[in-house]
């Protein structure tokens, strides 16, 4: 009896505040009819690897490839001891909570199927199914996380049978076996995997919906190889509506999003739509913040009377993830950026530290050369799979404040807490928007709207995700570099006393320059004349005395006059 109760309270604390989603008309709500917006977080590089989450993508793409480059050198054994241990820590209760913590709402699970059953080759027995514990029990472990956050799971097949596409590493597919478009058995396993998740989660309130099939990038007829110029796409369209056939053999409730071709965008040919609970999905990278980059997807959802989802997004600075998430609020579209965790990673919410020891590997893959012991390797893999734990990350508060403060709040924020007297390091001016807390003149990558448009915004890649470019001396010390004339930064500083300071400030310089001092209010409070310190790197200090701030909160902005300023730090005595 008391197992029956306790049952009860569990079905209770699960559905007596159920929030299952459904589509009505082009909005996505909840069982009280609310609107949702999906503010989601796609976990990519936990089931699925590519080659650049781990640095490896200019000698093996594919996750297969990884892990052959790993076995050479610790072995079979040792590669499986070493993905046990980074699929473990990858993902964890921790990481939910503080996704849930951070602002949002759902999460995408980007899926390998190999994880949940083995590929045809493997199979015993032709056209058998066999399934695996592992990649059910890590959906029903990030189920439960998700759960208990009140958070939103959607199940997204990243990587089909046999992989879905020419662009090889965001599926693991393997060019020398059948792919999912040229193979009946990998099209029969895909929709039975399908089907077994939907029996699996049918009763599953946080469950936000199935992403059938992630970037479908093929040439079914046409001539590009990732099916941007698809007129048709009739087996896309086929194998989706059979998987959902499926489905909803066993789950009626549960909504399925569907993908074009071309990496998700190439909707042509639709064929009438199979489903009363169907959501569009659609990908965006590195264009334009505009309405015209969503005509497609907005003519899509009123053509058709569905919702559309930004089911993938980012790689992008801190200003197109605060431009893109403004854009969306105001079509009332939801999103999932792209990813959660990657190595020397400026652009996402949280960096895997790299180590010498695996850049060695690094180097030896890519160079060759004497090749590292097994000790010395397998150490060096299992620290980094070390790293993926939360309680190892780097957290990027500054991506996490541009994806929901600054897209409602132009205000600035102090990003330490800076005192005078005391060193102000130039790497930790302001959090805010550009124009705002900084001005730099590269502060986004549109790359796909216009090609002159590639620019690495933070052309060091350290630290922090905005145009300002931060770069690492050789010793390990962090300074603002490439600086351009009318660029600025800002800095919020506690002074304990209200007098004169004298600045000692650190920088190099290749030719003569200034920079300006300035308050908030664009008072000029000095002129600083730097002579030239003979290199990109050659430290140099001068002062500036008689700078007056007063007690308390003061906000002051370093303005550069000439192009080429290094700055490392100013010491405020």
């Amino acid at each position: 009896m008391k197992r029956a109760i306790l049952l009860s309270a569990f079905l209770l604390s699960q559905f007596g505040t159920s929030q299952l989603l459904k589509t009505n008309g082009q909005k996505i709500v909840n069982d009280k009819g609310e609107n949702i917006q999906l503010r989601g977080l796609g976990l990519g590089g936990w089931m699925l690897q590519e080659g650049y989450m781990l640095k490896t993508a200019d000698f093996a793409g594919p996750q297969y490839k990884i892990k052959e480059k790993i076995a050479e050198l610790i072995g079979e054994d040792g590669m499986n001891e070493f993905y046990k241990a980074y699929l473990k820590n990858g993902i964890t209760k921790q990481d939910i909570d503080f996704l849930k913590k951070a602002g949002f709402n759902s999460i995408r699970l980007p899926m390998h199927y190999n994880l949940y059953t083995l590929p045809i080759e493997k199979e015993p027995k032709k056209g058998q199914n066999t399934w695996l514990e592992e990649g059910f029990k890590m959906t029903d472990d990030l189920l439960k996380w998700c759960a208990d956050n009140k958070m939103y799971l959607i199940l997204d097949l990243h990587a089909a049978p046999g992989g879905q596409g020419n662009d090889v590493n965001i599926s693991d597919n393997d060019k020398s076996k059948p792919s999912l478009w040229e193979n009946e058995e990998n099209q029969k396993k895909t929709i039975a995997l399908w089907k077994k998740l939907a029996e699996k989660y049918k009763d599953s309130p946080w469950i936000g919906g199935y992403d059938l099939i992630n970037e479908p990038n093929i040439n079914f007829t046409g001539k590009n190889p990732n099916g941007t110029d698809e007129m048709s796409n009739a087996p896309l369209w086929k194998l989706q509506k059979d998987i959902t056939e499926a489905i909803r053999t066993v789950d009626k409730k549960h909504i399925i999003i569907i993908e074009g071709n071309g990496w998700g965008n190439n909707y042509n040919g639709l064929t009438p739509l199979w489903d009363e609970n169907m959501v569009f999905s659609f990908h965006k990278y590195w264009n334009y913040n505009d309405d015209a980059t969503l005509k497609f997807a907005l003519d899509l959802r009123e053509k058709y009377n569905i919702p559309i989802w930004l089911g993938e997004t980012g790689e992008n600075s801190n200003v197109w993830f605060t431009e893109l998430i403004q854009l969306l609020d105001k079509h009332n579209i939801g999103y999932a950026f792209w990813p959660m965790k990657k190595i020397d990673n400026i652009a996402g919410i949280t960096n895997v530290k790299i180590t010498p020891e695996y850049q060695k590997l690094l180097d030896y893959w890519k160079n060759g050369g004497e090749k590292p012991s097994k000790e010395f390797a397998k150490k060096a893999l299992m620290q980094i799979a070390e790293n993926y734990k939360f309680t190892n990350v780097e957290v990027k508060n500054d991506v996490i404040d541009a994806m929901f403060r600054l897209t409602v709040d132009s205000s600035t924020k102090p990003f330490k807490n800076l005192q005078a007297p005391g060193k102000i390091p130039a790497i930790d001016y302001d959090l805010g928007r550009i124009g705002s807390a900084y001005k730099d003149n590269d502060f986004m990558n549109l790359w796909v709207s216009d090609p002159e448009k590639r620019s690495e915004w933070n052309s060091g890649n350290q630290l922090r995700n905005d145009g300002v470019d931060i770069y690492k001396t050789a010793d390990n010390q962090y300074y603002v570099g490439k600086t351009e004339s009318g660029e600025w930064l800002q800095y919020t500083i506690n002074a304990k006393t209200g007098k004169a300071y004298t600045f000692d400030i650190n920088y190099a310089s290749n030719s003569p320059a200034k920079i300006r001092i300035e308050d908030a209010s664009g008072k000029v409070l000095t002129t600083v004349s730097l002579d030239s310190t003979g290199g990109n790197e050659n430290w140099k200090t001068v002062s500036a005395k008689g700078i007056n701030l007063k007690k308390g909160e003061n906000k002051i902005r370093i303005y550069f006059e000439n192009d080429g300023v290094n700055l490392k730090y100013l010491e405020l005595k």
